[in-house]
């Protein structure tokens, strides 16, 4: 199943995004109650099997969404940025992400 059709499971309110843009898909977290827009893209493995995202700091999304075999972990994009100007890297792993980052959300699948 598509990676956007199987997150869209976790959300209401869905919204999807009218022509180009760097968001996949736009809704509310059940049981929460603010509207995000999400960048939902499949995981990629790097040549050590790593798994790994690429993404830019001219996202329109709210959320990042990294999709593993159980879980989604979701991050804030301007907290991720603003870590990432902070600490003057482009390349971060998600571990350090979530101590380091007050705004993230591990939902199980």
């Amino acid at each position: 199943m598509n990676i956007i059709k199987q997150f869209s499971k976790k959300l209401t309110a869905i919204e999807y995004p009218k022509g180009k843009t760097s968001w996949d898909i736009g809704g509310i977290i059940k049981g929460q109650n603010a509207f995000y827009k999400f960048d939902v893209k499949n995981m990629i493995k790097l040549d050590d099997g790593t798994p790994a995202q690429k993404g830019r700091t001219n996202n329109d999304a709210d959320k990042i969404v990294f999709d593993f075999k159980n879980k989604y972990i979701i991050i804030d994009v301007k907290e991720l940025h603003q870590y990432l100007r902070r600490n003057k890297t482009k390349i971060v792993h998600l571990s350090d992400l979530l101590s380091k980052l007050e705004w993230n959300i591990i939902l199980p699948k």
